[in-house]
């Protein structure tokens, strides 16, 4: 069997999960090629592939290149595609072809379009394309999938995404936790995301200034002080370096880091105040570690953790900070919640399940 794999810019989740499971189908035998852009093929091992992305070499190299995707798609068995974007991209290259030369066309839906009136009605648009001209559509949450099937996907499910091994741990507890500046008696909170809209920098930043007036006050017994630090880069670094700066945020942004791992398994509690998540790897890592999560119910963030994070409401900076004080003040409470994380780390997709699931959309 040949596949296409078709992506555009990642520095992220989805380039990391094509690689994986490319990675995985190349393990069964399965010819698999890459169409990517550059930028994220340097990032990532996704060998063989072919460098391309619409209007990164002008529309004339656009239209070659385009041609060529179609060349590729007319000798393949699928053509999968992820994001809106190359969905769309995916499903146009293959229809155009003569019907006898069609490969089965599978998208995944990784992201809900975050942005203004213009970004929305463009990506309604991708979003109709992909629906009524891909074979399969898998959305990596369950809104996703209910958005595709109103928009006429004849066969939708929830993406399966395999869950990560538990990583390894470089540093122990004491030495990540003094290489942050947090002394005895301090609290750690991590959070680990892209710096862009979806990840609720505001909802952050607004609660962080909250715990640090109520640990000040006294209202978690033995805090001496606070840190959260945020790891992870993209285009809102200068809003929360600014907001740091200007409003004094007990907030230390790391920038993209190696040890993540590390950071999650020493901290008091890890903290997601995303406005969308579709199963954020990063929370499943923090599962398999045994760490305390309270994370915005939003997008798939509840399918993926269960009752093994406590969940609250989105852009409520007063709900969060009531939780996280509750959960610091009570320490048999967050160790409950670590052993839920475990216990729940141990029921997410194994990597035959989401080959299984490939194969299925593939093979029709």
């Amino acid at each position: 069997m040949k596949v296409v794999m078709l992506l555009g810019v990642s520095t992220g989740g989805v380039a990391s999960h094509v690689a994986q499971i490319g990675a995985r189908l190349r393990d069964q035998g399965v010819e698999v090629m890459v169409v990517t852009h550059p930028i994220t093929a340097e990032r990532f091992d996704l060998a063989p592939v072919r460098l391309w992305w619409p209007g990164s070499g002008g529309w004339f190299r656009t239209l070659h290149d385009f041609a060529r995707l179609r060349t590729l798609a007319s000798a393949s068995d699928v053509v999968h595609a992820h994001g809106l974007r190359a969905g769309a991209l995916g499903v146009l290259a293959v229809r155009s072809l003569p019907r006898a030369r069609w490969p089965r066309i599978v998208v995944t839906l990784h992201n809900v379009p975050v942005g203004g009136r213009s970004l929305r009605a463009v990506s309604a648009g991708l979003e109709r394309v992909i629906a009524r001209g891909a074979d399969v559509v898998l959305g990596v949450s369950g809104d996703l999938v209910d958005r595709a099937r109103a928009l006429g996907a004849s066969q939708c499910a929830r993406a399966l995404v395999p869950a990560p091994a538990r990583p390894p741990i470089h540093r122990d507890k004491a030495q990540v936790r003094e290489s942050l500046g947090v002394h005895e008696g301090g609290v750690l909170l991590v959070t680990v995301a892209r710096l862009a809209p979806q990840k609720g920098l505001d909802t952050l930043s607004d609660t962080s200034l909250l715990l640090k007036g109520r640990l000040g006050a006294g209202e978690v017994p033995g805090a001496t002080g606070l840190t959260w630090a945020v790891a992870g880069e993209g285009p809102l670094e200068g809003y929360l370096d600014r907001r740091i700066e200007t409003e004094g945020l007990p907030v230390v942004a790391l920038g993209l880091r190696d040890d993540v791992p590390d950071l999650l398994a020493a901290a008091d509690l890890v903290v997601s105040t995303a406005v969308w998540e579709g199963q954020p790897i990063w929370l499943q890592e923090a599962m398999a570690l045994g760490a305390a999560i309270v994370a915005t119910d939003v997008g798939g963030t509840r399918e993926v953790t269960g009752d093994g994070a406590s969940l609250v409401p989105a852009g409520d900076p007063a709900y969060l900070t009531d939780r996280i004080v509750d959960l610091l003040s009570d320490r048999s409470r967050a160790q409950a919640l670590r052993e839920a994380a475990l216990e729940r780390g141990q029921e997410l997709p194994t990597t035959s399940d989401v080959l299984a699931q490939l194969m299925a959309a593939y093979t029709g």
